[in-house]
């Protein structure tokens, strides 16, 4: 008897650790925004070698009350992964010091694939807040989480808010200049692709990347007028203000980045439809580019599936989409009049998925 007590209390106490473990995760998430408001990265890269607390400390400039609690921060963040410890010389034991890891690199400023503007974007308080009302708004009739809590669309409230809108752009060029890191790996898909329309492409990170990569490729990138405006093109890449629900120029190839995932399947279809009317009027040989997420928990590892499953809810805060199993973007690339399709797992997150008619 007293053996089955004890297992159904540790059984108890286990589902406590757990319990505790995702109410306090937010903490993970303000850790790592605090460490890029302080510059910790960059200070740590700037100092050439590890850094030891005293060092970091002085380099904060942070009240002399709190030199403890900088320890315990970058120890949750060692914990998790943001950076790691060395020890160095200092008498016979040595001392502890601070090292950058390669999550860390992705939030020192003079990194190309610097993720900063992601961090200070996706974890704003306007950004964040909406998950008070996530209960509420099953309840409700407002499409997304974010309008209930903001009272207006996402779309509306990056409108009304200057401030807000840039660093949502900046968090989505950041994204985009990731994939320079896989770009050259993608060379066979572009093959035969003389030119191109990126669909919301934004401020073009994309686009440039792959007319860089590709100078015999014309590039269009396709926006709505109030997010190009002023924006300059180069000698193969060109902005054109317009409706994807509209219009999409003819082209080889149609690129979809993270677009398909923020609509409705009703609305996807919409587009996609346009995306093959624009690859058709070029005769044969045309295809949709998409790259986006794909849901896949069999063959996904725990850390990967998560990430993608906390995309989908992101979706259903901000917008009427969500992520896609392969079924469902199978469902709709058919009942969008195409014939097959290809996956290609990317590093990361993403796959692209090559969409013929």
């Amino acid at each position: 008897m007293d053996s089955i007590h004890c297992n159904r209390a540790n059984e108890l106490l286990q589902a406590q650790v757990h319990l505790y473990n995702h109410i306090f995760n937010y903490m993970n998430s303000m850790s790592l925004k605090c460490a890029v408001q302080l510059g910790i990265p960059d200070i740590i890269y700037n100092h050439g070698k590890p850094i030891i607390l005293p060092e970091l400390v002085s380099a904060l400039h942070v009240h002399p009350t709190k030199i403890s609690c900088v320890y315990r921060l970058m120890r949750l963040l060692v914990f998790s992964g943001f950076f790691s410890t060395t020890r160095v010389p200092n008498g016979q034991e040595g001392q502890e010091a601070y090292v950058l890891t390669p999550s860390s690199k992705l939030l020192v400023k003079d990194n190309p694939n610097s993720l900063i503007p992601f961090v200070n974007s996706l974890l704003k308080p306007d950004f964040v807040s909406p998950g008070h009302s996530l209960g509420d708004w099953f309840r409700g009739n407002e499409v997304t989480v974010f309008e209930k809590a903001h009272g207006m669309t996402f779309w509306e409230y990056n409108g009304r808010n200057p401030e807000f809108n840039k660093l949502f752009n900046e968090a989505m060029a950041s994204d985009s200049q990731m994939m320079n890191l896989v770009i050259r790996d993608c060379k066979p898909i572009f093959e035969g692709v003389n030119s191109l329309v990126d669909v919301g492409g934004g401020n073009g990170s994309l686009a440039r990347i792959i007319s860089e990569g590709f100078p015999h490729m014309e590039c269009t990138v396709l926006e709505i007028p109030q997010v190009i405006a002023n924006l300059q093109g180069t000698k193969n890449l060109n902005y054109v203000g317009g409706d994807m629900f509209q219009h999409i120029p003819s082209a080889d190839a149609i690129i979809l980045k993270l677009i398909l995932h923020g609509w409705s399947d009703e609305e996807c279809l919409k587009i996609l439809k346009k995306c093959k009317e624009a690859i058709s009027s070029k005769g044969e040989g045309g295809k949709v580019i998409v790259i986006d997420l794909v849901i896949n928990e069999k063959k996904d590892g725990h850390e990967l599936t998560e990430t993608k499953l906390l995309f989908d809810m992101l979706m259903m805060y901000v917008s009427s989409g969500k992520e896609r199993t392969v079924k469902e973007w199978e469902g709709l690339f058919l009942k969008a009049g195409f014939s097959h399709y290809k996956i290609t797992p990317l590093l990361g997150l993403r796959s692209i998925i090559e969409v013929y008619p």
